[in-house]
């Protein structure tokens, strides 16, 4: 099958130089959500076609898209209406296929709202998505006959004042044999209010040729909002956040305020999860049994075990943290943090490319950089490895049950060998031997008769 996906638009109402369908949607670009649902209408061993029309930041589009290999793009240089978007594309989709027409600034359409109209089409009919409204102003309104048969499209701007009052409206994603589809628009003309190439034009022409049309509805009606400024581009955001909300309670999640959480890629949780308000989400993230997450945490393509308690406003970021460990509240993960079960990392503690091992902990104000920490240690308040020499990152092994006093720093490459203790502020630039008590510091000094400086007073006005 063909998917056609119309995204030429330049999107004045936004107020932007960003071209509006790259715009995002809880984390993605609006296109880049119609691509990912279009994927899903193939199968491995017969993926769908995809067309994107570019317009208006072509060029950017294309580059944004780049990731998802076998795109075709077509120029659509002018804007001259929807049907003259499709004209732009014909010659690059397969004539023996059906071709489903999609739209870049409708971000949120679900494949099993789909299915009805490829299946339509594949039949040799039209299949066309329409909706209900109580408010239908704005929208073309589909043409029934006494029959209930649709037997045409009418833009608002073109519609007498009965035809106005029609609830039916046009969401414009519609699906048909590309054959058909190639020779209806090679008919469509611009004698209309608007002076542009109607897509829907074509559907009274497939009446007109006996070919049935078959309409179905979305299962929800946001999944057919268009985004054409900030404002319904932030209402589309909170609906779709909402829905995301509502689906993580009925499996069982607790969030203390469905209304004040960000899920901008997938988020799957395990039984008896609690989430505190204002909570981000990114990429993939995976939280097992029981895991408590407080407020004000962002967490992108994590994973965390059974039991573990997220404190609040941390930030962990490609990060695995195991079970039954306390990572917070102020602290930060970074990419490569591996941290195992019962592992503690308390407030103002930065991890980047480190595992630490079970039971460890580094509760106070400290840099765990490119280490390699074993069971049962303890890090000490404003302890830093020290792993950059101003040119290469080196590492620093730290083995089983070793003490760290506080304000250490452990000039890497460097190990400290099991059980051993620094002394609080030590400045380690050799290995530590095992089981013995290392120290580096300069001899206190008291100096008799020593004044602290004063500041000279200030010159009277």
């Amino acid at each position: 099958m063909n998917v056609l996906i119309l995204a030429a638009g330049k999107g004045t109402r936004m107020k932007s130089a960003l071209p509006k369908v790259l715009h995002p949607v809880a984390g993605q670009a609006m296109v880049e959500r119609v691509v990912r649902t279009a994927r899903q209408l193939g199968t491995s061993k017969n993926p769908a076609h995809l067309v994107v029309v570019v317009g208006h930041g072509a060029a950017a589009v294309e580059q944004h898209l780049g990731s998802f290999g076998e795109l075709q793009y077509a120029l659509q240089a002018e804007q001259l209406g929807t049907g003259h978007a499709v004209r732009c594309a014909l010659q690059q989709l397969a004539d023996h296929a059906v071709t489903l027409i999609l739209y870049g600034d409708v971000p949120l359409i679900q494949v099993e709202s789909l299915k009805p109209l490829v299946d339509a089409a594949a039949q040799g009919q039209v299949g066309l998505m329409t909706l209900h409204m109580d408010n239908p102003s704005g929208y073309g309104r589909i043409l029934r006959d006494a029959q209930g048969q649709v037997v045409g499209i009418v833009e608002q701007k073109d519609a007498t004042e009965a035809q106005r009052a029609i609830t039916e409206i046009n969401t414009g994603i519609l699906a048909c044999p590309t054959a058909q589809l190639t020779h209806w628009v090679g008919q469509l003309n611009n004698q209309n209010a608007q002076g542009e190439y109607y897509l829907t034009d074509i559907i009274a022409m497939a009446h007109a040729d006996g070919v049935p049309i078959h309409t179905a509805q979305p299962a929800h009606a946001w999944e057919v909002s268009g985004v054409n400024s900030r404002q319904q581009q932030a209402e589309l955001e909170r609906i779709w956040q909402l829905h995301q909300a509502n689906a993580l309670m009925a499996q069982g999640v607790q969030l203390l305020d469905p209304a004040r959480i960000d899920i901008r890629g997938t988020l799957n949780c395990a039984g008896d999860v609690s989430i505190d308000v204002g909570c981000v989400f990114e990429g993939t993230v995976e939280l097992g049994e029981g895991v408590r997450i407080g407020p004000y945490c962002v967490l992108n393509n994590v994973r965390v075990a059974a039991g573990t308690r997220i404190e609040a406003y941390s930030h962990l970021q490609e990060a695995t943290v195991g079970a039954q460990a306390v990572i917070g509240p102020y602290a930060r993960l970074r990419p490569g943090a591996q941290l195992a079960d019962e592992v503690h990392i308390g407030n103002f503690v930065e991890v980047k490319n480190a595992t630490i091992a079970k039971a460890s902990k580094a509760n106070h104000l400290a840099y765990i950089g490119d280490a390699t920490i074993g069971e049962r240690v303890n890090v000490g308040a404003g302890t830093i490895t020290c792993n950059y020499d101003g040119a290469n990152k080196h590492r620093t092994i730290i083995e089983d049950d070793v003490f760290i006093g506080s304000d250490t720093q452990l000039v890497a490459p460097v190990t400290v060998k099991r059980g051993a203790t620094l002394g609080a502020g030590t400045t380690l630039t050799k290995d530590a031997p095992a089981d013995s008590l290392t120290v580096s510091r300069a001899k206190q000094v008291t100096i008799d008769g020593w004044k602290r400086p004063v500041k000279a007073p200030k010159p009277a006005k």
